[in-house]
C-alpha cells in the first residue's frame, strides 16, 4: 500500500486551525528543528512575520534555531539536548504554540522542547516522518509524512508549512476585514 501526503490532509488542516486560533488569541508560534528542519523553521517563521502571499499585519513567530549566541552558549554551558527547551521556558506561555520538527520523531532536543511546551500549557504540533517516533506520541497534533526518505519528508514539511501559511492568511484576512 502506498501512502500519500493527501491522506494527511485532515490532520494538516486540524493543525492549521490550531495555528489560526493561536494567532487570533494573540499567541505566538515558536518553531524548532535540527539541520534542514532548522532551515524550515526559519523559512516558516519568516512567512508568518513578513508575509506569505498577501500584504497583511505581521504574525508572531520565532524560529528557536537562529540565535547563534544562545545556541552556542547553551550547548557549551549546559548541553545540546536542552538548547530548545530552555528557549521555550524563556519565551513560551499558555497562549502559544510550538511547531516541533523532526524527520525521525526521535531528536532528543526536540522532545525536550515538547516537554517544556506541554509543562507551560502550550499546544504542540509535531511535524515528522517515518513512523512518527516519540514526537508523534507527545504532540497535541502530529503530522506524519508517509516516507522514510529524509529528503522527501523535508520537502513535504515545507509544503505543509506553506499550506498553513495560506490558510492562516486567508482566515486572518477575513477576520480583519469583517
Amino acid at each position: 500500500m502506498i501512502a500519500r501526503l493527501a491522506d494527511c490532509a485532515g490532520v494538516i488542516e486540524a493543525a492549521g486551525e490550531l495555528l489560526i486560533n493561536t494567532l487570533k488569541q494573540s499567541g505566538k508560534v515558536l518553531l524548532c528543528g535540527n539541520g534542514g528542519s532548522a532551515a524550515d523553521c526559519q523559512h516558516i517563521a519568516a512567512e508568518f512575520v513578513v508575509r506569505y502571499e498577501k500584504k497583511r499585519q505581521a504574525m508572531a513567530a520565532i524560529a528557536l534555531t537562529t540565535d547563534s549566541s544562545i545556541l552556542t552558549a547553551h550547548a557549551n554551558d549546559f548541553d545540546f539536548e536542552t538548547v530548545f527547551s530552555r528557549q521555550v521556558e524563556a519565551l513560551g506561555n499558555e497562549k502559544d504554540c510550538l511547531i516541533a520538527i523532526s524527520t525521525s520523531g526521535k531528536s532528543k532536543n526536540i522532545l525536550r522542547a515538547v516537554e517544556a511546551a506541554k509543562s507551560k500549557g502550550m499546544i504542540v504540533i509535531g511535524l515528522t516522518g517515518c513512523e512518527g517516533g516519540e514526537l508523534s506520541k507527545q504532540a497535541t497534533v502530529s503530522v506524519i509524512v508517509p516516507s522514510v526518505v529524509t529528503a522527501r519528508i523535508q520537502e513535504a514539511h515545507i509544503l505543509i508549512g506553506h499550506w498553513w501559511c495560506g490558510a492562516i492568511e486567508e482566515a486572518l484576512s477575513v477576520s480583519n476585514n469583517a
